[in-house]
C-alpha cells in the first residue's frame, strides 16, 4: 500500500479482503453489496460490481488487544472495489452513528487512507434541511474525523483502482440508516464525468450548501500529520478518547471545522 498504516496488513482485490501478518488479529471479512446500497443511489436501477467493499471490525496489534478492548475502542480496516455504478462511484450509502450505549452518545470517526483516492462526504443532519455538506478529498495518509451524529458516506474517488482505508470508532458502534433511507440518499450525489467527480442536489432535501475542500490536519485533537493513526495510538493510549466518550470534548465538536 501507499501509506505505512503502522500495522502488518495488506489488502486483496480478487477475492476482496485483507492478510493479517504475525501478530496482527482480524476477524473474516464481510462483503457489502450492490443490493445493499442500491435504495440510496440516484438511479436505484443501475448496474456495477456485485462486491462493492470489504470490511473486518475489530483489527489490532495482537499485543494492544486487552487495552483497546478495556478502553472500548475499536479500529477497522476497509478496501473498496475499482468501477462504478451507472453514473455513480463505488460508495456506501451513508448512515449516521447510533448512540452508544457506553457514552449515551453518537460517536465520531477517524479515517485514515492507505491507498487509492477517496472522498469523506458528510452533512450536518439527516432531516430535510441537511445544513452544511461537505465533501472532503482525501488520499494515502490523509486523516478525516466526522464528528458526532453527522450524516456520513464513503467514495472511492478514483474507478480505476482500489481504494483502502482504516478507522478509528467505538466498539459497541451502530448505523443508523433510517434518515439517509427516507430520502433516497444523501443530500448530493456523486456523479463520475470523465473518471472526475461532479455533485448533483438530492431533491428529497431543502436547502444545504456542499463544499469541496481537501483533508487537513488535526492538531486540536493532537494528531500528528504523517503518523498513522495506530502507531500515534500506540504512542499514547489514550489520544482517541475523544472517539468512545465524544461528550467530553463537547466544545471540540462545537468548534467544529471539516
Amino acid at each position: 500500500m501507499s501509506f505505512d498504516c503502522g500495522l502488518d496488513i495488506a489488502a486483496m482485490a480478487n477475492p476482496m479482503g485483507f492478510v493479517f501478518g504475525a501478530g496482527v488479529f482480524g476477524p473474516e471479512p464481510e462483503i457489502r453489496r450492490l443490493d445493499d446500497i442500491r435504495a440510496s443511489l440516484s438511479d436505484p436501477d443501475s448496474s456495477g460490481p456485485d462486491e462493492l467493499y470489504c470490511i473486518c471490525m475489530d483489527v489490532g496489534k495482537e499485543s494492544d488487544r486487552a487495552d483497546l478492548i478495556g478502553r472500548n475502542l475499536l479500529y477497522g480496516v476497509v478496501t473498496y472495489a475499482a468501477g462504478r455504478i451507472g453514473e455513480e462511484p463505488i460508495r456506501s450509502q451513508g448512515h449516521i452513528h447510533a448512540v452508544s450505549a457506553s457514552c449515551g452518545a453518537s460517536t465520531c470517526e477517524v479515517y485514515e487512507i492507505w491507498d487509492g483516492s477517496a472522498v469523506i462526504y458528510m452533512q450536518r443532519s439527516g432531516g430535510d434541511n441537511p445544513g452544511d455538506c461537505y465533501a472532503i478529498k482525501a488520499s494515502a495518509g490523509d486523516v478525516v474525523i466526522v464528528p458526532p451524529g453527522w450524516v456520513h458516506a464513503t467514495i472511492n474517488a478514483d474507478p480505476e483502482r482500489a481504494m483502502t482505508f482504516g478507522a478509528w470508532c467505538v466498539r459497541d458502534y451502530g448505523f443508523d440508516y433510517r434518515a439517509v433511507r427516507s430520502h433516497g440518499g444523501i443530500a448530493y450525489f456523486p456523479k463520475l464525468r470523465e473518471n472526475k467527480l461532479v455533485w448533483t442536489a438530492n431533491q428529497a432535501y431543502h436547502g444545504g450548501t456542499l463544499t469541496i475542500k481537501p483533508a487537513r490536519a488535526y492538531p486540536e485533537f493532537g494528531l500528528e500529520a504523517g503518523q498513522s493513526i495506530y502507531s500515534q495510538y500506540e504512542k499514547n493510549h489514550a489520544l482517541f478518547e475523544f472517539v468512545t466518550n465524544p461528550e467530553k470534548y463537547k466544545t471540540l465538536w462545537e468548534n467544529y471545522g471539516a
